[in-house]
């Protein structure tokens, strides 16, 4: 199977976001940083790439934990960009993994529902798919879940389709254009992308949807 492409994109080196520093971890949203003005938090199935990615993203291989074992961000995880001013890259827990304890999962699940229905400095929800399986059962629960019980502000959807290098460049794009479909025709107001950690593919397109609330 051809991966594309070939070079890795590049990315001005006085990015933001290669300054980001890990800041705290949060069990419980009391725990959470009460100086955030900002937030853009990252969620999606345990094994769709959301840890690389975010490495991917701030060009820091260390920021989040990777591991072959899904379901290894456990905790809400926080990352500082700029000089203390209340910007942050959230990590939140995976979903949808069954190989932990059911009572790991309900915390899990009741930590990040309140998380996006409770979190007013969260300003944009990035949803990471596999691009070989988007839109699983789990997906779904938690875009309807999003829609329909968010209090405060409502914040912005944006869906990377991770793992593109594992397909050609016409099937990948095929299945970015059949899930802008899919989601067009249940009314999810979301924006789209093809993403590869590995390949560093669409990382320029994360930074310019990360500047319309960092910037």
């Amino acid at each position: 199977m051809p991966s594309w492409p070939d070079t890795v994109e590049r990315t001005p080196l006085n990015s933001l976001y290669f300054q980001a520093q890990f800041t705290t971890s949060a069990n419980a949203l009391r725990q959470l940083p009460d100086d955030a003005e900002i937030e853009v938090a990252f969620a999606g199935r345990s094994n769709a790439g959301k840890s690389s990615a975010l490495n991917c993203i701030t060009r820091n291989r260390k920021l989040a934990r990777t591991s072959k074992t899904p379901g290894r961000t456990q905790l809400i995880n926080y990352f500082q960009l700029g000089e203390g001013d209340g910007r942050y890259l959230v990590d939140l827990p995976g979903y949808g993994y069954a190989k932990v304890s059911r009572d790991k999962r309900i915390h899990w699940q009741k930590v990040l529902g309140e998380y996006l229905v409770k979190r007013v400095p969260l300003k944009c929800l990035v949803l990471l798919m596999d691009v070989r399986h988007p839109l699983t059962d789990v997906d779904w629960r938690l875009l309807e879940f999003v829609l329909g019980d968010r209090e405060g502000p409502a914040f912005d959807l944006h869906i990377l389709l991770t793992k593109a290098d594992k397909l050609s460049r016409n099937k990948a794009n095929a299945a970015l254009h059949a899930t802008v479909k899919e989601l067009e025709s249940a009314s999810v107001p979301a924006s789209l992308q093809l993403f590869s950690a590995t390949k560093g593919v669409g990382v320029d397109d994360v930074h310019a949807v990360l500047d319309r609330y960092f910037d």
